[in-house]
């Protein structure tokens, strides 16, 4: 099964899931939001299957943007500070999962 795995290479969850991926199915890509380019139509694809749950309200970049900019279009959001994006984003097989979780990890089969 390919497998592309969207998130941060400083991301310690990201890390710990390319790795046990890598470990299970070899064939995995990765794609670094902050420096790989990540498509318009990949970031709306993404918000159509998560909704609002993709916008990490976590992150320091969400806390360092005026109340202003926090009001704007998720997507629009997301192209413009891809580090928002709530990680890891998996893409497998036309699926897409979110996180990772137990549930996401059993659906790919792990654990």
């Amino acid at each position: 099964m390919a497998l592309t795995l969207y998130g941060l290479k400083t991301c310690d969850t990201c890390r710990k899931a390319l790795k046990a991926l890598k470990e299970q199915n070899g064939n995995v890509s990765f794609v670094d939001v902050r420096d790989d380019f990540v498509s318009p139509h990949m970031i709306e694809m993404f918000h159509n299957a998560f909704g609002e749950a993709l916008i990490n309200t976590r992150s320091t970049t969400w806390r360092n943007m005026s109340a202003a900019e926090r009001e704007g279009q998720p997507v629009a959001m997301l192209i413009e500070h891809p580090t928002l994006m709530k990680r890891p984003v998996i893409a497998y097989n036309g699926n897409l999962t979110l996180g990772w979780t137990k549930d996401v990890q059993t659906r790919l089969g792990l654990k």
